[in-house]
């Protein structure tokens, strides 16, 4: 993966959410509000829970983004969260979906159990962010599937805007063909990642690590501008869906909060 060209794509998504916060009802910052609890959302229940998240809706993060966040990709059913990727009608935008937590963190553990869609130039993410949006750095800590390769599984962060501790991991089945846990554990001096419960990578002593509070995002996206890194669309008639089995959060002072986390 051209590092240079998915730094590109994370400054262009910052400028663009930077550019709509003005006019965008966003969360409030985190100084305003309590850390996040600890929580397991299996996602059985029949709308989502908008007390604990937020649904990006009615905007792009930039050029480098061919779709419009809606509301109307996201959905919850059949016990899945589906994150969906509706083609165009007429002269409109494809629609994407994305949600977030209203809460901020600082530490802990991430758990999702996930399945993407095999496509080219779409992005499926489990991932934290803060920024110039919510008056801090660019800190954030990703898990990525370029679904043009669903063999795989990107793993990096970003500290005060400039990536690091990148690694790509090999995922079998693929991540199309069967579900698999994804997990990142932060802590002060190191993240560590986890592949279906296994660690697979971790940062390396005295690499920069995020510090500021962020909020836990997962998005499904494409785009025609960053070909190089997450490869050209091809035609399509139907919307595509990246499915969220569960997400949970485990604060940094909790562990075991349910069986299987890579916590216990």
């Amino acid at each position: 993966m051209p590092k240079m060209t998915q730094t590109l794509g994370r400054a262009a998504r910052l400028a663009g959410a930077t550019a709509i916060a003005a006019a965008v009802a966003l969360p409030a910052l985190a100084q305003d509000k309590p850390l996040l609890p600890g929580f397991r959302d299996d996602f059985t229940a029949p709308m989502l829970n908008t007390k604990r998240w937020y649904v990006s809706d009615g905007w792009t993060n930039g050029k480098h983004q061919d779709c419009e966040w809606s509301k109307k990709a996201v959905t919850v059913k059949d016990g899945f969260l589906h994150l969906s990727h509706i083609p165009a009608e007429g002269d409109d935008l494809p629609l994407c979906g994305e949600i977030q937590t209203h809460a901020f963190l600082k530490y802990g553990t991430i758990e999702a159990r996930i399945s993407t869609p095999r496509a080219s130039g779409l992005n499926a993410s489990v991932f934290t962010y803060t920024g110039p949006t919510f008056k801090a750095p660019h800190d954030e800590i990703d898990v990525e599937v370029l679904t043009r390769d669903t063999s795989e599984v990107t793993f990096n962060t970003f500290v005060s805007g400039k990536m690091a501790n990148g690694e790509v991991v090999p995922v079998d089945p693929p991540m199309d063909e069967e579900f698999h846990t994804v997990a990142m554990k932060w802590e002060p001096d190191r993240i560590t990642w986890y592949l279906d419960g296994e660690e697979v990578h971790r940062t390396a002593e005295g690499s920069p690590l995020p510090e500021n509070p962020q909020k836990i995002y997962m998005s499904f996206w494409s785009t025609t501008m960053l070909t190089d890194w997450m490869g050209e669309q091809g035609p399509r008639e139907g919307p595509l869906d990246y499915r969220i089995d569960w997400l949970a959060y485990t604060p940094p002072d909790q562990e075991c909060l349910f069986e299987g986390s890579v916590t216990c």
